[in-house]
């Protein structure tokens, strides 16, 4: 267990970074953790697989629609503006946090738009957000948000 917080707090340092330069965050750096943690298991090195890129597996319309954030120097317009940037931990928290500034709601109706939402939203969509959620993605994140809870306090 205790190398998995390890692994959270260096997740959450890089994340931190990438907060302070984006100003007002949605999206919390645990909560940012443990969407990682439930859609890739944050595992370093993920690449591009089919559709999807990075440690947050966003795709191009995820990309597009988070405004087309980009690495320091590069054209939104470049051919390899997305994946550099869905590859990259800080730009990749950036495009979640931009995605979540545009499409976050209350998607389960208890008069609060928090983690939960936003956990529903990365995977769902922000029109679809309300549907069903694959069982073992809502279960890793379910368990990630009470391993942290129960490390904080």
């Amino acid at each position: 267990m205790a190398p998995a917080i390890i692994k959270f707090s260096a997740l959450f340092m890089i994340l931190g970074f990438c907060s302070a330069d984006i100003g007002e965050s949605p999206v919390t750096e645990v909560c940012l953790g443990c969407i990682c943690q439930a859609v890739s298991g944050c595992k370093e090195g993920t690449l591009c697989d089919g559709d999807a890129c990075g440690l947050f597996r966003i795709t191009w319309a995820y990309w597009a629609d988070a405004g087309k954030p980009t690495l320091p120097g590069v054209s939104p317009d470049s051919t390899d503006a997305y994946s550099s940037c869905a590859n990259s931990p800080q730009c990749a928290a950036l495009t979640v946090q931009n995605y979540m500034r545009r499409f976050g709601q209350d998607c389960n109706n208890d008069g609060v738009v928090n983690c939960y939402d936003y956990m529903a939203i990365h995977k769902l969509g922000g029109y679809g957000c309300k549907g069903d959620l694959p069982f073992q993605y809502a279960t890793v994140f379910n368990q990630c948000v009470a391993t942290v809870a129960a490390h904080q306090g």
